[in-house]
């Protein structure tokens, strides 16, 4: 089992904590809501293993990192700038990157911004953003996202998912997974305690905020052709999608190869939004294989 080394590092402005595992070409992984490093902690010594360097940081805001306070903070520019922070604190050029749920957002946003800074990048249960914008005019995934524009209001989504001790924290792992033996109670507890951070839920939370407003005012430039005008992701993709997830519809892995023409779909049918906790070996032999390809 290779050593896990715990590290901060000031990345674009903000101290974030960071695990790191094993030498050779770096390889950062993105958690996504509401998590911490702790997501990868079974793909951590198997990429390893394989001969990669890894890193894993808290996001900002989450568990040991920094907790900036304001919602303009946690926008998609703040957000890729930490990702590139990161690689450059490694004084690498570029790196692969792994994203899962929001990480796995940043992650796009990151391959199609900056193309030259990614080698592979592999996203998991998170869809390309223009795919996503539009099936999110489908009534059923709108449906599905009504938390995201619940996580809009004031304090109350905080009050809520901070009640009886974080209990709706702990329900996301203990009830969402489909593999019985995706979370034990040390591992559910273990991120109600990163979730009870001074400043952590308020933080994650404003990663939607930010969202929101970011993409209602590009849904506005749109309107005046002023939208971004190259989506594409150069860089060989993996999406591995577990096929149970209850947020995101399975369809969203359909027709993004518009976008992403070097993309290979991993669909798992077994597995939940928590993929690489209900499949992690799955997971790990997916992206090592990958990754040496």
């Amino acid at each position: 089992m290779p050593e896990l080394t715990h590290d901060d590092a000031i990345v674009n402005g903000v101290r974030h904590h960071y695990v790191e595992a094993g030498e050779g070409p770096l390889v950062v992984l993105l958690h996504g809501f509401p998590e911490f490093w702790y997501s990868w902690r079974k793909q951590i010594p198997a990429l390893a293993e394989a001969g990669y360097r890894v890193v894993a940081p808290d996001l900002r805001g989450y568990n040991a990192s920094e907790k900036p306070h304001s919602v303009e903070q946690y926008g998609l520019d703040e957000l890729v700038g930490d990702v590139l922070g990161l690689i450059d604190h490694f004084d690498e050029e570029s790196a692969h990157i792994v994203g899962h749920d929001w990480g796995g957002l940043i992650a796009w946003e990151v391959a199609i911004r900056h193309p030259e800074r990614v080698e592979k990048l592999a996203v998991l249960n998170a869809p390309h953003p223009e795919r996503f914008r539009e099936m999110l005019r489908t009534p059923e995934q709108l449906r599905r996202s009504w938390y995201v524009f619940y996580f809009q209001l004031p304090w109350l989504p905080e009050r809520l998912l901070s009640i009886r001790n974080y209990t709706p924290i702990a329900e996301l792992f203990r009830d969402g997974a489909e593999n019985p033996n995706a979370f034990d109670e040390l591992d559910i507890q273990r991120y109600v305690e990163a979730a009870k951070q001074p400043g952590a839920l308020t933080s994650a939370i404003n990663y939607y905020r930010a969202l929101f407003w970011e993409r209602a005012r590009n849904e506005l430039r749109a309107l005046f052709g002023r939208s971004r005008s190259n989506n594409e992701v150069q860089a060989p993709t993996l999406l591995i999608w577990g096929e149970q997830d209850a947020a995101l519809r399975v369809e969203l892995t359909e027709g993004m190869e518009r976008w992403v023409p070097n993309l290979r779909v991993e669909r798992l049918p077994n597995a939940s939004h928590w993929v690489q906790n209900d499949r992690p070996e799955k997971v790990s032999n997916l992206l090592v294989e990958f990754l040496e390809g």
